[in-house]
C-alpha cells in the first residue's frame, strides 16, 4: 500500500517538459498557392504605394491654396500652375525655419523663401501671404498646420476650404495632419507635386525612390497610429 501511494506522488510531481501534438502543414499545393498569394500582395504593395502616398484630391472649390514651403523651385512652379488653373483667390505658404544658409540669406523661413520666390515668378505680391511657423526639434508638418489653424481664425479668409499642395510621397502625411488639425470647420483637398528625382511609375528601381518611399510609408503609419505630431 505504502509503494503505491509512493508511486501516485511521483506521478503528481513528475514535469512534463514535451507531449506529443498533432501539427497541420501545408501540403505542396498550398504552398505554391500561399507564395503566389503573398508574391500578388508584395506586387499590389509596390505598383499602388506611391500614389497613395502622393495622394491627389483636390477640392474643386477651394478658394485658398496652401503651399509646403519646402518644396522645390520646379514644385513651386506648378504650384503657380494650380494657382492660376482653380479659382483661387489667395495662396499660402508655410514652413518652419531654414536648417542651412539662414546667415545669408534675409529670409529665415521656409515660408518666406517660398513667398518671395513665388512673387518672383509672377504671382501677385497681394495674392501671396507668408505663415512662418516657429522652431521646433520635431513634428515639424503639425508646427506648420497648427500655425496656419492659428493665422486663418484671425483672416478674412475662415470658414473657406483650402486645397494642400505638397511634395510628392510627403502629400498623404501632410494632408493628414492639416485635417487633424483643421477638422470639421475646414475643408482639406490634397495636391502632389511631382519629383524629378525618380520615376514614380517604377520608384523601386532607384535608390531616392526607395529611400523617399519607406521613409514616408513609416512615416505615415506613425503618424496616423502612434503620433499624430509629424
Amino acid at each position: 500500500m505504502q509503494k503505491r501511494k509512493n508511486r501516485q506522488w511521483l506521478k503528481l510531481l513528475k514535469i512534463r517538459l514535451i507531449k506529443r501534438q498533432e501539427l497541420w502543414v501545408l501540403t505542396v499545393q498550398g504552398w505554391i498557392i500561399a507564395i503566389a498569394l503573398v508574391a500578388a500582395l508584395l506586387f499590389f504593395a509596390i505598383t499602388h504605394i506611391h500614389p497613395f502616398l502622393a495622394v491627389n484630391s483636390p477640392i474643386k472649390s477651394a478658394k485658398v491654396l496652401v503651399v509646403e514651403g519646402w518644396v522645390p523651385d520646379y514644385a513651386l512652379q506648378e504650384a503657380i500652375s494650380e494657382f492660376k488653373r482653380g479659382n483661387y483667390r489667395q495662396i499660402i505658404t508655410t514652413g518652419g525655419t531654414l536648417e542651412q544658409g539662414s546667415y545669408l540669406s534675409e529670409y529665415k523661413s521656409f515660408a518666406d523663401v517660398a513667398a518671395i520666390t513665388l512673387k518672383k515668378l509672377g504671382v501677385e505680391p497681394e495674392k501671396v501671404i507668408a505663415v512662418p511657423a516657429p522652431y521646433v526639434i520635431k513634428d515639424r508638418s503639425y508646427a506648420s498646420a497648427n500655425q496656419f489653424s492659428r493665422w486663418l481664425a484671425n483672416s478674412e479668409l475662415k470658414g473657406e476650404s483650402i486645397n494642400l499642395f505638397s511634395w510628392d510621397a510627403h502629400t498623404r502625411r501632410s494632408w493628414l495632419l492639416f485635417k487633424k488639425v483643421l477638422a470639421p470647420n475646414i475643408q482639406v483637398g490634397a495636391i502632389a507635386s511631382t519629383n524629378r528625382d525618380y520615376n514614380p511609375q517604377q520608384w523601386w528601381r532607384y535608390s531616392q525612390g526607395v529611400r523617399t518611399v519607406i521613409d514616408e510609408a513609416i512615416a505615415y503609419i506613425y503618424a496616423q497610429f502612434f503620433n499624430w505630431k509629424a
